[in-house]
Order: C-alpha cells, then structure tokens, then sequence
C-alpha cells in the first residue's frame, strides 16, 4: 500500500509544478533570498569580527602586541661557563624553539619575526666627547645581543658584527652596530668606539662596524624596543628643571651577549614572540584573552618557567588589545542585533504572506478536496511535499551563496538560519493552509468585516499579545536600556514589541473611522468617494500580518537609517571640535602669533567666506572661587582655563555658519575705561573686560569683577554670558574676550570657512617664511575612516535596511495581490454600470490610500517610539569614533533622523498609489466578459 501512496504522490507534485510553475519559481526565489539573508547574516558578523580581531593585533604598537618572556642573568651560583653558555645564541633559540611549541592555542606566533637575546636593562652613560649633549648632559646607550640581524635589516655602510673568537664575561671588545637614525642624531660613524664601564674597572671597546637600515622599521623586530631602531631625548627625572638627554642602543653581535655579565647594565636574557593574527577568528577572542591571562600570571606562566627557568616572567599588552576589541564588539552587537530581529521578523511576516497568498487562490481546490472526503492529513502531506520540493533545494542554494560570498566564517550559525527559513516555510504553509479546512466551507462566502467578525478566540490571543508586549515595554523602560554588556533580547526586540502593539490595535479600530467617515460621503455626489471608503472599511480582518510587516520594515528603516545618519553627524561634530572651523592655521608653538601679512593674504584667497583671527593662551590661572559658586566641597569651578581673545563680529558670523552656538557679540564691546587699545600700549590698572565664558568657568568667578593675570595683560574680567563650546580650543574651560581690548592683540590662531583650495592655502601659509600648521575640517574628517569592525557593522545596518525596504514593497505588494481578483471583478461589474477607467483608476487608488496612510502614521509612530526607547542604551561612539587617536569620546546618543523616518513611510503610500494605478490599468485592457464569466461567484 506504501508503494501506491508513493505512485499516487508523484504524479501529483508533478502535476502541481506543472500547473503552477510560475507560484512554485516565485516561493523558491522567495525562499532562496531569505536564506541567502538569513545564512550570510551570521556569517557577515563573524567575518568583522575576524578582520577587527586581525587589524587590531596588526596595527596596534609592537611593543604591545609581542609576547615578551624574559629572565634575569643566569645566578652566580652556576660556573662561569654555564652562565656565558645560557647567553649565547644557539641556547637561546633552543629556549625559543621549545616556547614556540609550547604556545596555547589560539596563541600562534609569527615564526618569521620572532627574536631572541640578551640585553642590558640599566643605560650606561657614554662619556665620549664626540657624542651630542643637548642640554649638557651625556647621552646613555643600551646594548643588545639580538638574532636575526641580518635577515631583518640591509648594511648601509661598514661590516656585519662578528665573533673571531668565543666571547666571554671577560672579553673587552667587541663589536656592534647602530642604525641610520641613531647614527644621524648621535653622530656615530663606521669605526667609532665606545667605551663600557665594567664591575672590575677594566672598559669594554665597542667597536661600531657598520651602519644598518631596518627592512620592516615598524615591525616587531624592530618596534618591540623603539630604542634599537630610534634614539629618544628624554628629560632627566633627578633634575628641578628639565634638561634633556638622549638615549639610544647599540646592537653587538649575536654571540656577544655574555661580555655584559661584567658590566652593571643587569643584563637578561629575553624571548620576543609576536603573534601572528591570520589564523584567529573572531570566536577565538574570549579563548585567546584567557590564554594571555594564564600566560601572565596562571597556570601556564609555570610551563614557561619549566622552559626558560624559575624566574622568567611573561609580559605582554596583547590581552588589553584584545579586550579592547571585545569592548567594541559588546558595544556594536546589541545596535546589530536589533537590525537582526527586526529585519528576521519582517522576513519570517513576508514568508507567512506568501504562505497565505497561496492558500488563498488554492482555496477553492483544497475545499473541494475536502468536501469529496479528502483527509486533513493526506492533504497536509500532499502540501508539505509539494512545498518541500520548491523550498528546500532554494534554502540549500541560498546556503551555498551565503557561503560563496562571505568567507571566514563558522558555517552551522549560517546553516541553522536557512535551514530555519526552509522549516518555518514547509511547515507553515501547509499547516496554516490546512486549518482553514477543518471544517467544510461553503464556496463563495464573504471574507470582509461586514460577515467575518473575529472571534472570541481570536480577541483572546490579540490581548494576551498585547498585554505580553505592553509589559516588556514596560519593564524596559523601568530598567532601562543601557544594562550589562552583550546582547539583550528584550532590547534588540523592542522594534518587533512596539510594532505588535501598534498593529494589533490599529488593525482593530482603524475601519471604525472609515465607516462613519463613509456614511457622509454616501450623501455627496458621485460613487467614488463613498465606495473607496465603504470597502476600506470592509476590508478583510486578516490585515495584521501586512501591516505589522510594514511597521517593523518601516521601524527598523527609521533606527538603521538614524544610526547610520548619527554616525556620520558625530563624525562632522569630532572634525568640527578638532579644527573649530572648515580650517585652521596656527604656529609650531602654542605661544605662536600669526603676522598681520598672513592673514590678510588667506583672508583674500578664494573659496575663503569669512576669517576669524583668534588669540589662545591657555593656562590661564583662574582667581579665589566666588562666594557661594562652588560646585563642589573645596572647590569651585576650574584652576586653569583657556583665555580666547576674539573679534566679536568675525567670531559670530563663524559661530553661525559652522552650527556653533549662538555668540552674543554684543555684549563683548568694550566702552570706556575697558574700550579697544591701540596696538602696544599698555591698559590702566583697574579695566574690567566683559567676557563670556563657559559655565564652569563662570561659576567659579561669580557676577562680579575679577582679576587675573595673563600674557596679553593684567586686568580684571566680568562674566556677561556662557556658551557651552567655543571653536578654537577643546576643553572646556574658557573665557572669551574682545582682543582689542588686550595689550597683546596679535592672533594665535585664524579661524576660516568657505572651500578654500587646499594647495593654495598651503602654498600662501608657506610664503610667509615661517612653519605653520594647517588644518583642515575635510582632512581631519577623513581620519574617521572604518576600521573593519566599524565598516563591517555599517555595512551590515545598510544592508539590513535595503533588506527591509525590499520586504515592506513586497508585503504591500502581497496585501494588494491578495485581493487582485475581488477588485478586479469589481471594476468590471462597475463598468458594465457605465464606470469610466480613469473613475476605476480613483477608485482603487482611493480605496488602498486610507490603508497605507495608516501603515506610514503607524510606521512613523513606531520608529519614534523605537528610537526614543533603545536611544538611552546606545552610544555610537564605538560605531562612529573608536580607534581614532584624539578624538573626542564623549557619547554620542542616538537622535531620531526626520528623512530615515519620513522617507520610509512617504515611499509606503506613492507604492501603493503605484500599485493600485498599475492595477486598474492592467485590469482596464481586459473586458467585462473576461473578468465575469457564467458561474463565476466572485
């Protein structure tokens, strides 16, 4: 019996693809782009975090991505011979051969860079008279014995440093090399010899032989240590008053390390190990930090010590960087993972339609197989097979695709997605398609709200959806959105949450409107007005799924775009308080000024609007806190502030065109005894300058008169306003003055906007004989580029709203083919009653606008409420400034964008405008006789 179940089974798939080819090609693409989606989208996170992970060990600093174990010099204990053998090159590589095995996974190193050697840890100070004293004081050289000099680096000029014979602690010369910068600025030629106290009174020569050019100068080799690649002036801490000395390295031949067991350098013995990120991923983050912190101080800090000796000691800024970069990935997952929810939702709502669509125009054949004895469960089988031989092999393609278009990434999170898209398909379209059949139903029965009222059990299950969503509402907004790192499901899920509420009791009450709005109508003029509004508000009681589909597309559109635009507005805002206008010029030094040439020459260039000089000094010491001003116990506002002298009128018109706050230019003229001063005299004791200053500042120095001290003069100064920001100076403790008023008038700082030629600027700045810094907004906006991380994020909110985009035209599109058939038989029964086309066109077009408007209002309430509810937990720092050295981190909250929310929901009304027009067009090339057939009841 088994075998004629199957033969009868066959032929019936066969004869269903054949009879709808254009349904079952329809569901499979369907199908194939939701998993594609679905697969790639897990796949998508995983591969930004994987190149994030990557990039972040990559470019951050050698010196804090190596692996460093190192160990003092072997104990006086042990022979002589021992101690000088342990310090030689081939033990030393055979210590890091066996470390290099001994690495932890994820932990691999990058065996091409890896250095071992022994080094000085105390500078020795070189007394020799050729060597430059800055300050007076002599420089201080290290030395190393490091491997694998030749492979990383090229001979300028001289010879490689050799070993004739066996080197011990007793050696007193030796050779080495320095590289082309330390020789530049130490002055150190080929044949140069420095001389090395010892423990016994007896110098070590150091013979310089030649002069090497690093071949990868940023490399671990080389970085790990600046020191050996780059000498430094450092300030010497014993001294009141900083002088100056420099510090840089010699490196001796590789066999040359025991010779500074007799000097007073404490040398030790260290294994530099970098890591080699290309086989991380970014899973292998959480793994890779415990790794570093057993490697540290746990466990296997003591299989280390079983290999390098008792006391060695690991040491590695690895485990912060990649802490760091979990951070950011805690801090972009949850904004991710509403995308994610929110466009899975739509999608899961669009394939449920689908599902629907299709059990609507089959509909009459299933009933008839019912009503003829068909079994509920033959025919769910019949379905679930048909259906599982369209949707299962676009499921598995979409997985192949997914898998073809991102690489590096886990494969089951992608393959559990598609295939979930392919179950939620096989298993409800049979089903839901199934249940209308329970009982047999007469053919031809109105669908609308004027026959079909939604039952009881239905009025049940909306209001337990309801109260279900209106309570997680409401817990999240008591607990607010910003909790413990990760992804919260009850915050990623707000969109789906609000978007259920909204549809629900919209698709309730929105008829009621149309049918008292209908009865009017019916007394004017004209069937048009009155029956558009009589049978939108009979539309059919199944609306929820489209319109819910709508406002989630419609919310989620509204928080990508809001995100997306938010990243870029703070970026804008960071260049704008980095540069203060659309350029700025200034002096080397902070003391600096601007001669009167230069800027009257830049202030004339073209492209330039307006040129605000401005004077900066900063430090400015700050007088007693006034009476009743503190801010604090002890204290009142800030020690220091920045005194900002300006041209009142110039700076306003700034402050107007770069969207700064308003400036009150008024209050800064000056009058009488504090009126402007001809440039170099000198103001009378006792003048009180008007200045406007920020609120910390003004709260320390009260409403009355006070004095201060300054370069541009000694006066006392009145507070006459605040602004929160001022363009020529970050921080935020400042006061501004009119600088005519000042005994020093001439500008630190010119401020300049319009779109000036880069070159030009430069090429004018240039003339002037001295160095300037120029910079300019555009340029400092470009150092905002993505890390991998941040881009692949973007990357993915971008796609995630295109994606929701597409699904919302496609459930509208779905909404309105479902009752294709009704309205067209509509249009033809009206035209045989003397219905013009253009009239059919109104009226369809009437009939779907009170619909879409509401899916818009909806929409636009929900992505409002979305945004103002998750927008105290999200701070698109991590997104939009992260990995960006000076830039400014305060947060950056997340602000409802007017075109990511109005767009969306304007687009939703003209589609279904289009579609109804496009229908009724459609529809107007076919007759009556096609459309009303003998026996037809629809």
């Amino acid at each position: 019996m088994s075998n004629g179940n199957r033969a009868a089974a066959a032929p019936w798939i066969r004869t269903r693809l054949r009879t709808a080819p254009g349904t079952a090609v329809s569901l499979a693409v369907l199908v194939l782009v939701t998993a594609f989606l679905a697969a790639a989208f897990p796949r998508a996170v995983d591969a930004y975090e994987t190149k994030g992970l990557r990039h972040d060990i990559r470019t951050v600093d050698a010196s804090r991505s190596v692996v460093e174990v190192a160990r003092p010099q072997p104990g006086l204990n042990l022979p002589q011979e021992q101690r000088e053998a342990e310090m030689r090159a081939p033990a030393l590589e055979r210590v890091g051969g066996r470390l290099l095995k001994a690495l932890p996974a994820p932990l691999r190193a990058d065996a091409a860079s890896v250095a071992y050697g022994v080094r000085a840890t105390k500078a020795i100070v070189a007394a020799e008279p050729w060597l430059p004293r800055p300050e007076a004081l002599p420089p201080q050289l290290t030395y190393a014995a490091q491997t694998g000099l030749k492979k990383h680096a090229t001979l300028s000029s001289g010879a490689w440093p050799t070993t004739p014979g066996p080197v011990t602690a007793d050696s007193r010369e030796v050779e080495g090399v320095v590289t082309e910068e330390t020789a530049h600025e130490l002055n150190v030629k080929v044949g140069a010899t420095i001389a090395v106290p010892t423990v016994d009174n007896e110098p070590i020569t150091v013979r310089i032989t030649g002069i090497v050019a690093p071949r990868d100068p940023q490399g671990s080799y080389w970085s790990a240590d600046p020191l050996l690649r780059s000498p430094s002036l450092v300030p010497d801490p014993a001294k009141p008053v900083p002088q100056h000395y420099w510090v840089g390295s010699v490196l001796l031949a590789e066999d040359a390390g025991p010779v500074l067991l007799s000097t007073g350098a404490e040398p030790a013995l260290y294994w530099r190990i970098p890591p080699d990120p290309a086989s991380l991923t970014g899973p292998d983050g959480a793994r890779l930090q415990s790794v570093i912190a057993a490697l540290v101080s746990g466990p296997r800090l003591l299989e280390v010590r079983e290999i390098a000796g008792d006391n060695a000691v690991v040491a590695t800024g690895l485990g912060e960087v990649v802490g760091s970069n979990a951070r950011m990935r805690e801090a972009i997952s949850p904004v991710i993972a509403v995308a994610a929810l929110g466009i899975g939702s739509v999608a899961a709502v669009v394939l449920l339609m689908t599902g629907a669509l299709i059990g609507a125009r089959r509909r009459s054949e299933l009933a008839l197989l019912r009503a003829r004895g068909g079994s509920l469960r033959g025919i769910g089988g019949r379905l679930l097979a048909e259906t599982a031989v369209t949707v299962l092999p676009a499921a598995a393609l979409g997985l192949l695709l997914a898998v073809a278009a991102v690489g590096e990434a886990r494969w089951w999170p992608g393959a559990l997605a598609a295939a979930g898209v392919g179950a939620l398909v096989c298993v409800a379209l049979p089903l839901r398609t199934t249940l209308q059949h329970i009982r047999p139903t007469l053919h031809g029965a109105r669908e609308d709200m004027v026959s079909v009222r939604p039952s009881r059990r239905r009025t049940v299950v909306e209001l337990t959806l309801v109260v279900l969503a209106v309570g997680a509402v409401t817990a999240l907004l008591r607990r607010g959105t910003a909790a413990g790192g990760g992804t919260d499901l009850l915050v990623s899920g707000a969109p789906v949450l609000v978007a259920l509420i909204v549809a629900l009791v919209l698709v309730r009450l929105y008829p009621l409107p149309l049918r008292l709005a209908a009865r009017p109508m019916a007394r004017l003029r004209g069937a048009i007005g009155f029956l558009s509004l009589a049978r939108a508000g009979r539309a059919s009681g199944s609306g929820a799924l489209p319109l819910l589909a709508l406002l989630l597309a419609l919310a989620t559109a509204a928080f990508g775009g809001s995100v997306v635009a938010g990243i870029g507005d703070a970026r804008d805002d960071a260049a704008l308080a980095a540069v203060g206008a659309d350029a700025r010029i200034r002096g080397l030094s902070e003391r600096a000024t601007l001669p009167d040439e230069l800027v009257r020459t830049v202030g004339g260039l073209d492209g330039v609007e307006n040129a605000a000089p401005v004077r900066v000094e900063f430090s400015v010491d700050m007088p007693e806190a006034a009476s009743g001003g503190g801010s604090g116990p002890g204290s009142s506002g800030p020690d220091v502030a920045a005194l900002v002298g300006v041209d009142p009128a110039a700076y306003a018109r700034l402050a107007r065109t770069t969207g700064l706050p308003d400036f009150p230019a008024d209050r800064l003229a000056a009058t009488g005894p504090s009126a402007p001063l001809p440039k170099g005299t000198e103001g009378a004791t006792g003048r009180v300058l008007p200045v406007i200053a920020s609120p910390s500042v003004a709260a320390r120095l009260g409403t009355e008169p006070r004095a201060i001290k300054t370069l541009s003069g000694h006066f006392k100064v009145q507070v006459v306003g605040t602004v929160p920001r001022v363009a020529s100076v970050v921080t935020t403790n400042f006061l501004m003055v009119n600088s005519a008023s000042l005994e020093h008038q001439e500008p630190t700082t010119l401020l300049l906007t319009g779109s000036p030629d880069p070159g030009k600027l430069r090429a004018a700045v240039g003339e002037s004989g001295k160095e300037y810094v120029v910079q300019l907004r555009s340029e400092e906006r470009e150092r905002y580029v993505n890390t991998p991380m941040q881009a692949g994020a973007e990357r993915i909110y971008l796609s995630a709203v295109a994606a929701g985009a597409g699904y919302a035209l496609l459930a509208m599109a779905l909404s309105l083919f479902q009752t294709a058939p009704e309205r067209k038989t509509l249009l033809a029964r009206l035209r045989t009653m003397g219905l013009t086309t253009g009239q059919g066109r109104r009226l369809l077009a009437f009939e779907a606008t009170p619909q879409a408007l509401l899916a818009a209002v909806g929409g636009l309430f929900t992505g409002w409420a979305t945004i103002a509810l998750l927008s105290p937990g999200v701070d698109l720092v991590p997104l939009a400034l992260a990995g960006v050295a000076g830039s400014d981190t305060s947060p950056v909250p997340l602000r409802t964008d007017p075109w990511s929310l109005g767009l969306p929901a304007v687009g939703v009304v003209v589609l279904a405008a289009t579609v109804a027009g496009v229908q009724a067009w459609w529809a107007s090339r076919r007759g009556s006789i096609t459309e009303l057939r003998a026996g037809d009841s629809r």
